[in-house]
């Protein structure tokens, strides 16, 4: 039996790195999280699952509004940690590519990939297990997102992960093996940025 599973990386926020959990959706992330709840209503959603962190809660809420849910937040699917808080990258986008190349390397106070990908399976596995056979929409992160995605098949990378919009969505079928059998798109960007 196939388990369908929506990741939806939350909208635009403003970045700050000292409200790395708390921070919360811009104006244009608002906008967006209404289109993400008006594509998402067709899947008709069973279960709504999210992040701790406020930005991919806040995505999701009107998801699970209109199916009258309350959100499992599950700390699992929070965004990778790339280092301390107080750690300066130069180039950060050459930080994120190297730790993509590098599996098991992690900066100080940060996670390598592979832990990432560990946390962020077995909350996946999990929801597997426990919602066999329905469909699960998942506010989540792009980074963890991809580490995630990366355990199925390896073309999931740093330049996969660069083509990622905030927001977006990806429907992914699981089979009771635990083997990805589908993948696809739900996010068309350029149609949405037209509407």
């Amino acid at each position: 039996m196939n388990t369908e599973v929506y990741f939806v990386r939350h909208a635009h926020s403003v970045f700050s790195k000292e409200n790395e959990e708390t921070r919360e959706l811009s104006e244009k992330g608002w906008k967006d999280a209404q289109k993400i709840t008006d594509i998402m209503i067709k899947e008709n959603i069973d279960h709504v699952i999210s992040s701790t962190y406020v930005r991919a809660r806040q995505t999701v809420e009107g998801l699970a509004e209109h199916f009258n849910q309350e959100i499992k937040l599950d700390s699992r699917f929070r965004e990778r940690d790339l280092a301390a808080r107080d750690h300066h990258f130069e180039k950060p986008l050459d930080a994120i590519k190297f730790v993509f190349e590098n599996p098991n390397y992690k900066y100080p106070g940060g996670e390598s990939n592979q832990e990432v990908q560990n946390r962020g399976i077995s909350g996946l596995r999990e929801v597997e297990e426990n919602y066999r056979g329905k469909k699960i929409a998942i506010g989540i992160h792009g980074n963890i997102m991809t580490c995630i995605l990366s355990y199925f098949d390896e073309r999931f990378d740093y330049d996969f992960w660069s083509q990622t919009t905030k927001p977006d969505i990806y429907k992914l079928m699981i089979d009771s093996d635990f083997n990805l059998v589908r993948f696809e798109r739900l996010w068309d960007f350029e149609s949405v940025m037209v509407k």
